[in-house]
């Protein structure tokens, strides 16, 4: 296992560690600093998402949590039964994950969202750690295009051979395996790209994985 050891002190990306000091002094309540990955130690899980938002886990220091996304997110890991509450405000709220674990492509906030693929491939060996340390017969869920290449990069997968789908399942190393999704970013979810029924269903697609 190739093994690299996350730090909220990373400054390994030039462009974002420049970035998140100019965040910090704009906003000095903010985290602003690399978010970690937070739930279940040993998930059977694993929740990747694009980056931190500005006003979301960039804010709290906790991914999907005070921003759009994290809504359905957190409303459909509770229905699911992988967290004890529907919601996601701050880091002190009280919310805790069963079996599921959630992370980022890029754990530091980008300029306009928008991560360039060295940043991607800098973080990807934080990303790597987590997957391989996965146990056999989990599942990885991309959420959106971007997850879903670091997830294949970290493995040494051929995008060629993995196209994302929303709801695409890809067999993984060791008996893993990586399910797609439309990102439940406010711009998906208001355009109809994604739907609370679309979202369900890939949880569902889940659950029957695990279960299998």
């Amino acid at each position: 296992m190739t093994v690299a050891t996350f730090t909220t002190e990373c400054r390994l990306c030039p462009r974002l560690a420049g970035f998140l000091d100019q965040v910090r002094e704009e906003h000095p309540d903010y985290h602003a600093r690399p978010v970690a990955p937070f739930g279940a130690r040993r998930p059977r899980l694993l929740i990747v998402g694009l980056a931190p938002g500005m006003h979301g886990a960039n804010a709290t220091g906790r991914p999907f949590t005070g921003d759009y996304a994290g809504i359905l997110l957190y409303k459909t890991l509770h229905e699911f039964g992988y967290s004890n509450q529907a919601t996601s405000a701050h880091r002190d709220d009280g919310l805790r994950l069963r079996g599921c674990r959630i992370t980022n492509a890029v754990k530091c906030l980008p300029p306009e969202n928008k991560p360039t693929g060295e940043e991607v491939r800098r973080c990807n060996p934080y990303l790597r750690t987590e997957v391989e340390s996965l146990p056999q017969g989990s599942v990885v869920l991309a959420l959106g295009v971007i997850a879903h290449g670091a997830v294949l990069r970290a493995l040494g997968l051929r995008a060629a051979a993995h196209k994302f789908g929303h709801g695409t399942e890809h067999d993984l190393p060791d008996g893993r395996h990586l399910i797609d999704s439309y990102h439940c970013s406010r711009y998906n979810t208001q355009t109809r790209r994604l739907t609370e029924k679309m979202f369900r269903a890939v949880f569902a697609q889940i659950r029957r994985r695990l279960e299998a």
